[in-house]
Formats: C-alpha cells, sequence, structure tokens
C-alpha cells in the first residue's frame, strides 16, 4: 500500500451518522424519565423533540449501516457479531420509532394521555436504551477486535511518509 485510502469511503458514514442519535436517543429518555417527576412541561416537550430527531437519526444509521454491511462483512473473521448488531439495531430502531408513536398519541389523544402511559413510555425508552447499549457493545466489537470498516496500515507505515 502506498497511499491512505480516502476517508469518505462508504464503509465510513455510519460511524460518522450513528453517534449523534445514541445522545439524542438516551437524552430523550433520560428528559422523559425526569418529566415524569417534573412539574415542569419543559422535560416533556424537549424529550418529545430528542426523541423524534433520534428516531429520524437512528433510521439513517440503520441505512449507512446497510450501505457499510456490504463492503465490511467480507471482511470480517466473524460475521455473526455483524448480524447480531444489526438485528438489534432495527430492535433498537423499532423501540423507539414506537416510543415515539406513542408519544404523539398522547400529546393529542387526551383519554390516553393518562400517568401510566406516560410510565410505559419512559419503561420501553430504558428498555430502547438497554438495547441501544447493547447495539453500541457489539459495534465496539466489530471495531476494536475486527478492524470493522478500518484501514490497517502496512507493517513500515510507508503511507504515512
Amino acid at each position: 500500500m502506498d497511499q491512505l485510502p480516502d476517508f469518505w469511503r462508504t464503509e465510513v458514514f455510519h460511524p460518522l451518522s450513528v453517534h449523534f442519535p445514541i445522545v439524542l436517543l438516551l437524552m430523550a429518555s433520560l428528559f422523559k424519565l425526569i418529566g415524569l417527576w417534573s412539574s415542569r412541561i419543559t422535560w416533556d416537550h424537549g424529550g418529545r423533540f430528542l426523541l423524534i430527531l433520534g428516531v429520524i437519526g437512528v433510521w439513517l444509521s440503520i441505512y449507512t449501516g446497510n450501505l457499510a454491511d456490504g463492503i465490511v462483512s467480507r471482511q470480517l473473521c466473524d460475521p455473526t457479531v455483524l448480524k447480531e448488531h444489526e438485528n438489534f439495531a432495527y430492535t433498537t430502531a423499532w423501540i423507539f420509532t414506537i416510543a415515539l408513536l406513542i408519544d404523539i398519541l398522547t400529546r393529542y389523544i387526551d383519554l390516553i394521555k393518562t400517568r401510566i402511559t406516560g410510565i410505559i413510555l419512559v419503561i420501553l425508552m430504558l428498555a430502547g436504551s438497554a438495547s441501544l447499549a447493547y447495539v453500541g457493545h457489539l459495534g465496539a466489537e466489530l471495531v476494536y477486535q475486527q478492524a470493522a470498516g478500518v484501514n490497517v496500515p502496512s507493517g513500515d507505515c510507508s503511507e504515512f511518509n
């Protein structure tokens, strides 16, 4: 290898797009949890806004993950980790999407806007957060144990000279 590969490779779009939704979804869960006990509506509205952005972002991350899959899967020693990462990513995305739908429905339909619905929503979002943490763990395994999507320099690092 005489030169470094271009940074803007297809498999790089996934790590670039995945970290922002992680923060958005975790913060949305925290805001909604605080909103259960706070009398200020700001926590609830802030949580909803973060959840909307996070759900959009998580589906973008799934899209970029699918793009990277075709390139990275051929280079892995254990592609079952990638498949589990993908499956849990879809599960996580659907959990938060369902949470968003429930949250939007409770915003506009007073009949289902109850404390128990809020508790169910927070439990669902906390389950999504746990799933999100596991997806991140699997992603870290792919990168740090199998060098998924990572440029491995030559032994003499000649491409850096």
